[in-house]
């Protein structure tokens, strides 16, 4: 038995000789297993920089490089910020227990900044290319809701019409 990501779908191989019952206690079981090992991976900076680069290559072409990538503790009121000049990604902590299309999200967002800058008509552009944009900016506007944070000026998008 294995599984396995291929185009953001798991993917579950079992025997054929097993019944219903057993093959979706199967199919459970290595979901969650995929799961748990793809979040503990995420949890680390290298992980973290890992995942920045496929989704650079499959949101943004490849163009927008990062050169790190790192989980931070001192941002209470962004998600994530971006230093374009020398090519740095800095998330916060606070992500790491949503789902990971938010997270992904919140990448896209700042591996976009790495080609435009500011929030340009052209930057949404860039960030459009992920399919859960809009989603993704309603869960975290929910929980900023939820948490009563006022995010700064030009942060990750809180709100979902702009930052």
């Amino acid at each position: 038995m294995s599984a396995y990501v291929e185009d953001d779908r798991i993917v579950v191989l079992v025997p054929d000789n097993l019944s219903k019952a057993e093959e979706r206690d199967w199919v459970r079981k290595m979901v969650q297993r995929l799961q748990r090992r793809e979040q503990r991976s995420r949890r680390t900076d290298a992980g973290l920089l890992r995942r920045a680069c496929e989704l650079n290559d499959r949101y943004l072409g490849g163009l927008a490089e990062p050169v790190s990538v790192k989980w931070v503790a001192n941002q209470r009121s962004r998600w994530g910020s971006c230093t374009p000049g020398d090519r740095t990604i800095r998330l916060s902590e606070r992500l790491q227990k949503m789902p990971d299309w938010v997270v992904d999200y919140v990448l896209v967002h700042e591996l976009a900044h790495l080609l435009e800058p500011g929030h340009s008509e052209a930057f949404w552009g860039w960030v459009g290319h992920y399919p859960h944009t809009q989603k993704a900016k309603g869960y975290l506007l929910g929980w900023s809701e939820a948490a009563r944070l006022e995010p700064p000026p030009g942060s990750v998008p809180i709100s979902a019409d702009a930052d």
